[in-house]
């Protein structure tokens, strides 16, 4: 008769294989990302119309298809198969964009295939959410934040990395390693992670009822509120180097110095909020976050020196890591029977408020980069009181049959 391994050692077998998965993921969107625009300026040579139409869309069509196949995700033990689909998309769609310069053929690229490509990130959290959820549930927070900080790490690297192979070899290498990443991808899920069941929160069993969930005008509050939030880090970053050089008298290497030391900060930090959530309330540590924001936002808007910014920083890191950190599995906590589109609308609010944030920045250029802080400082108190009023009152989930359940349970 056959022994059955622990849940620890099956657990442990696929969070290793995850950490690459999220490593690998973060190098292949690092590799294009930042150099977007730059790509079709130079290589494409779109005009600015073109331009700023195409880094609309991008974002946007990620956010239409995330939103789709997150509702599609939690109906069926289809997880895996996702994650297959969209490392896949992701090597097509950057295997064609090495070679391909036309304008709308890449745009139709982008609305297709990368954008199917973005639901790795958001589909890989709900993974490893019911993942950790069969192990020890109370921790399941820290596990998220350790694995988003394995995130965090690859877009510190990534960049400077793709800007030593886009000057010696050019965009056609750049898109073909992001390419590569994305195959590395499917080769882990292939071999590593097998399909998970339905979440362990819609089965219904016999002598309990099905786990509460958050109502709906607790989730729009919340995703409002970080929607906010994120505008307001978004505009920041955009702001910086000219802020920095044109009112405090500082260099664009300062501004680089500064966002590059705001990073370091915010690794360990975030690996910090992780621990923290296994022994006070993770609603707590993101409301300490956000109230970090508005320190910082306002500090930002007042300082006088290159070396205040700097200093504020610490600010800045601590709300970047408690909310990028712990708000993915704050908003699965909220819907257990749902981590797929609880994820998906967390991870949704970066692109949005990146479209966001382009009008408010062009007001700064207008009126002066000081005034992007100003906005932030509004935006980070309307996301505190918008987090602050979502006070979470539980509804029954809906119940769903066990026998249909369980075929799909691993």
């Amino acid at each position: 008769m056959a022994v059955k391994p622990p849940a620890h050692d099956s657990m442990s077998r696929r969070l290793l294989p995850l950490a690459l998965v999220f490593v690998a993921v973060g190098i292949s969107t690092s590799f294009v990302g930042p150099y977007l625009a730059l790509f079709l300026s130079d290589a494409v040579h779109a005009g600015p119309v073109k331009t700023t139409v195409f880094l609309l869309v991008a974002p946007l069509s990620g956010v239409l298809m995330s939103w789709l196949v997150g509702r599609l995700s939690d109906r069926r033990p289809i997880r895996r198969r996702l994650l297959m689909a969209g490392a896949l998309a992701g090597f097509a769609g950057a295997a064609a964009t090495a070679f391909v310069r036309d304008y709308w053929v890449l745009f139709a690229l982008t609305v297709t295939l990368t954008a199917l490509a973005g639901i790795l990130f958001p589909q890989a959290f709900a993974y490893a959410r019911q993942v950790l959820q069969q192990g020890d549930p109370k921790r399941a927070a820290m596990g998220i934040s350790s694995l988003r900080t394995l995130f965090s790490v690859a877009w510190v690297a990534g960049p400077p990395l793709a800007a030593l192979v886009l000057a010696d070899w050019g965009f056609t290498y750049t898109y073909g390693l992001a390419a590569i990443m994305y195959l590395v991808v499917a080769f882990l899920v292939l071999r590593f992670l097998p399909e998970v069941g339905p979440p362990a929160a819609q089965v219904r069993h016999v002598d309990r009822a099905p786990a509460p969930e958050a109502g709906r005008l607790t989730i729009m509050l919340l995703v409002a509120g970080f929607t906010v939030t994120q505008t307001a880090q978004v505009l920041g970053v955009q702001a910086m180097p000219l802020f920095v050089s044109d009112d405090l008298g500082g260099s664009v290497r300062d501004a680089g110095l500064i966002l590059g030391l705001c990073a370091a900060i915010e690794i360990p930090l975030m690996l910090g909020f992780g621990m923290l959530s296994t022994r006070f309330p993770v609603r707590g540590l993101i409301v300490f976050g956000v109230v970090c924001a508005i320190a910082y936002q306002a500090t930002a808007t007042l300082a006088g020196s290159v070396w205040v910014l700097a200093a504020a920083q610490v600010l800045n890191a601590a709300f970047i890591a408690a909310v990028g950190g712990l708000a993915i599995s704050y908003m699965q906590d909220l819907l257990p029977a749902h981590p797929g589109r609880a994820t998906t609308m967390i991870t949704n609010t970066f692109p949005i408020g990146q479209v966001l944030a382009a009008p408010a920045f062009g007001l700064a250029q207008h009126f002066g980069f000081r005034l992007a802080y100003g906005l932030n400082l509004a935006l980070c108190v309307l996301g505190l009181a918008l987090i602050l009023f979502a006070r979470p009152r539980p509804r029954i989930a809906p119940e769903v049959p066990e026998t249909a359940l369980l075929r799909g349970r691993v």
